[in-house]
């Protein structure tokens, strides 16, 4: 038998032999788990790296009616660079298009019906799904609508 001295200056008996093996093993054992629930905590709180690049099928409604567009980015490096095209009209060169905590956001310019709409993107990436807002701007007035992409799968 063993006597320790416990908190407060109490003595304590104990019969059990200590191991050493059992007792790193039981440290090691919460580390991990401590580890494990770090990590998903991490990834539920999205602080993984948000991967943009690719070709984003985009849909929105207005007035009821379902429209389409194709986002399409690419990185150079740690530049990252776009474009936006529609049905009707040819690829869009994408302005200020920034990635910050997961969150892509970007300008377009829209051509309808001879009138240009400058459109602001607001998109919450996650992992292959975007939503958020698509901000448009008509001489002064501004249009909300929801917005959500799916990346399309590339053949390899």
């Amino acid at each position: 038998m063993r006597t320790v001295t416990g908190i407060g200056g109490r003595r304590l008996h104990h019969h059990f032999p200590v191991n050493l093996k059992t007792v790193l093993s039981t440290v090691f054992a919460a580390a991990l788990v401590l580890a494990h629930c770090d990590l998903a905590r991490a990834v539920a709180r999205g602080d993984e790296k948000a991967n943009p690049v690719g070709t984003w099928k985009c849909e929105y409604g207005i007035e009821g009616q379902k429209r389409t567009s194709t986002l399409t980015i690419t990185q150079d490096g740690d530049k990252l660079a776009g474009t936006m095209s529609w049905p009707d009209q040819k690829p869009e060169p994408l302005k200020d298009l920034k990635l910050t905590d997961g969150t892509l956001t970007f300008d377009a310019k829209r051509l309808l019906m001879g009138k240009e709409f400058a459109n602001h993107y607001e998109l919450k990436i996650d992992g292959d799904k975007l939503k958020g807002k698509l901000t448009s701007d008509l001489q002064g007035k501004k249009y909300d609508f929801d917005l959500e992409a799916t990346r399309q799968k590339t053949d390899k």
